[in-house]
């Protein structure tokens, strides 16, 4: 799963996307997964840093996570 190569991102959690003219608003970490992904990060290691950064499971991880990329999915930014 990566973001499309097009996919404007900002810390501040501004996405845009200029092949749709769509734009959209993360929480902070949307936003940071989101640069991850920009980045290239495996998405692996993004969940590792996610349960050592924030106070959650793996269970709880796994269900947010599905519904994130469902949204990414549904609003057009991935690249899978």
């Amino acid at each position: 799963m990566r973001l499309k190569k097009n996919i404007a991102t900002s810390e501040s959690g501004f996405i845009f996307n200029p092949g749709t003219g769509d734009s959209f608003s993360a929480n902070p970490l949307a936003s940071e997964i989101l640069l991850q992904l920009k980045e290239g990060a495996a998405i692996s290691d993004i969940k590792k840093n996610i349960l050592v950064k924030y106070d959650t499971d793996a269970n709880n991880l796994e269900k947010d996570w599905d519904d994130f990329t469902a949204q990414l999915r549904e609003a057009n930014l991935l690249d899978i």
